[in-house]
């Protein structure tokens, strides 16, 4: 069972999502109990294939507040865990041009923090108004169902 943690809804409005995976996080201890309190967020974040590994940037888990002496930077780089082949497949989808490594949602799985890395293409301003028609058409579709339905 995994239970979600943080979820990028923007990043499925910037791009078009043509491959997931599922990638594991090292973390800090303090890093852990911010994510348990819910402190942790996964807009504009990003992921990057650097010298054979994968990093998480610009994502903010705050500090945690009841640490002692010891606390860790908010938007620091995270490695992400990924087997090799993994690591290669990433680094053949992103070097075509224009795509990126976003994340879509942190959740556990069996007490592990896991992330959702999608491999995105960056949406034209005539994609997004696409999307938003096809929700307004859907939306004005299950009403006219619904009001049909009432009548009977």
């Amino acid at each position: 069972m995994s239970a979600e943690i943080a979820n990028n809804r923007k990043a499925l409005h910037e791009y078009h999502i043509e491959e997931r995976l599922e990638a594991g996080m090292e973390l800090l201890g303090t890093e852990v109990k911010s994510i348990r309190a819910g402190q942790v967020n996964l807009r504009g974040s990003y992921a990057r294939v650097e010298n054979g590994q994968v990093f998480l940037y610009d994502s903010d888990i705050q500090p945690y507040v009841r640490a002692s002496h010891e606390q860790h930077e908010p938007k620091r780089k995270r490695r992400l865990l990924l087997h090799r082949r993994e690591i290669e497949q990433l680094f053949d989808a992103v070097n075509v041009s224009g795509r990126t490594l976003v994340p879509l949602r942190l959740y556990w799985k069996g007490g592990r923090v896991k992330v959702e890395l999608g491999v995105g293409k960056g949406k034209q301003a005539v994609d997004k108004r696409g999307d938003l028609k096809a929700r307004v058409e859907s939306r004005e579709a299950d009403r006219a169902v619904a009001a049909f339905n009432r009548r009977r």
